[in-house]
């Protein structure tokens, strides 16, 4: 059934792969890469089964949640609520954003941006520019690349498993592509256009709702910057 479910979703990603929304009231904020880390107000966009069917009457997402991985962090009530109760999109980020010029004021991505390698990520990146308005803002957090070596002393079976040679058979869009520094990051975010490039600090900015929607203040790395 799981199988089935997961080439269902691929089909089904790769009709929507070259769409544009319109009508959108906006400016708006959209979250990308967003699992179930989510909330009011926000238009949250990703490619899994749970914005597949939040859409849903309420018996199918019950149906779903046993093969999303939902169950390892959420009971089934708890899951039913996230993704019934907030803004989801169902979309194929590799393929680039939905959205047209200038219609978002903020973008917001955690744990993401590393799921994709580089051409793909510097392509969202620039769409993500191209739908931002002038002054909008984007804040990344991504697993921090000098945290991450810095367990290789100590640590390297830790370090390599968890952020190098991840081997999720199951689900290979786990695997990280990809690993960021500051340095990395903020040169490509400026090639793109940004400007203003800072590094941020966990849970804090001049960024809506970052007390709600950053996680793993440990090893990440944040980043902001404006169009």
């Amino acid at each position: 059934m799981k199988n089935i479910l997961f080439l269902i979703n691929t089909i089904l990603l790769s009709l929507k792969r070259n769409r544009k929304l319109r009508n959108i009231d906006g400016p708006i904020k959209v979250n990308l890469g967003c699992g179930l880390t989510v909330t009011k107000g926000w238009i949250n966009i990703d490619g899994s089964l749970n914005s597949l069917v939040s859409r849903l009457p309420e018996a199918f997402i019950r149906l779903i949640y046993r093969y999303t991985g939902a169950n390892q962090s959420f009971d089934v009530g708890e899951y039913v609520n996230i993704v019934s109760n907030n803004d989801f999109i169902h979309h194929d980020l590799r393929d680039g954003l939905p959205f047209g010029s200038n219609t978002l004021s903020h973008v917001y991505s955690s744990h993401f941006i590393e799921h994709l390698n580089r051409d793909e990520a510097t392509n969202l990146l620039g769409d993500a520019y191209d739908a931002l308005v002038s002054g909008g803002k984007i804040r990344i957090s991504v697993p921090d690349l000098e945290y991450a070596i810095s367990l290789y002393p100590d640590n390297k079976k830790d370090m390599m498993e968890k952020y190098f040679f991840i081997n999720d058979k199951a689900n290979t869009f786990s695997n990280h592509k990809y690993m960021y520094d500051f340095d990395s990051m903020s040169t490509m975010l400026s090639r793109i256009g940004f400007r203003d490039i800072v590094r941020g600090d966990f849970a804090e900015g001049d960024f809506p709702n970052v007390d709600l929607l950053d996680n793993r203040c440990k090893d990440s790395l944040f980043v902001e910057a404006i169009k």
